[in-house]
């Protein structure tokens, strides 16, 4: 008779799909997945408050939980949260840099500092969460307003996709952005998440 997963991952939503692979390739029974809305990506201040009332409603049902968000645009919000439940999350500021890891993504801030990144997720959902949501579907005059500081837009691919390096080339294009692509994997998020699995299955094989 199975035993019910002994961790949970409060996840972003628009980390599903990435999960998701990660999971399946790896067999990661151990794990139990529950995903934010993807649309907080856009209203950060509705992150933290979320991800409390997450912890809050699992805590009793799992031997530990783990936060799969970076900051996030919470300015902090989300670290107090979970100092207060004792509770970690992925580190860095953003999805960009646990994905790209802190050292590439520094390389690549120093650089070119008005930079637009990228990331599977967001070229697949560009109009919804960028296009329509800045009002470019109706009025595209404003991209010159609203990317004014920008010079580059750097394209971090998670999984390989046929058209998708041409599609952020394209994005890139529009905008007269320079363009670079940079291969990334899962970065961060595989590496705790195999170390989370891992923990759970030698406290299995010792159980």
């Amino acid at each position: 008779m199975g035993t019910a997963p002994a961790t949970l991952v409060i996840a972003c939503g628009a980390l599903a799909r990435e999960i998701a692979a990660l999971t399946r390739a790896n067999g990661w029974s151990a794990l139990k997945v529950h995903c934010l809305p993807a649309e907080f990506h856009n209203r950060p201040e509705r992150i933290a408050p979320a991800v409390r009332a997450a912890i809050r409603e699992n805590r009793e049902r799992y031997a530990k939980i783990f936060v799969a968000y970076a900051d996030c645009g919470t300015r902090g919000e989300l670290d107090a949260v979970l100092k207060e439940e004792g509770v970690e999350r992925l580190p860095g500021a953003h999805c960009y840099q646990f994905f790209a890891t802190g050292p590439v993504f520094a390389q690549f801030a120093e650089s070119e500092p008005g930079t637009f990144y990228l990331t599977d997720f967001l070229l697949r959902h560009f109009e919804r969460l960028v296009i329509r949501p800045l009002g470019l579907d109706r009025h595209p005059e404003l991209a010159a307003e609203y990317f004014r500081n920008y010079r580059k837009l750097v394209y971090f691919s998670q999984a390989p996709r046929a058209g998708a390096i041409e599609e952020a080339r394209h994005i890139a294009d529009s905008f007269g952005f320079a363009f670079e692509h940079r291969f990334t994997g899962y970065g961060e998020l595989g590496t705790r998440l195999a170390a989370l699995a891992a923990g759970q299955d030698a406290a299995a094989c010792q159980a």
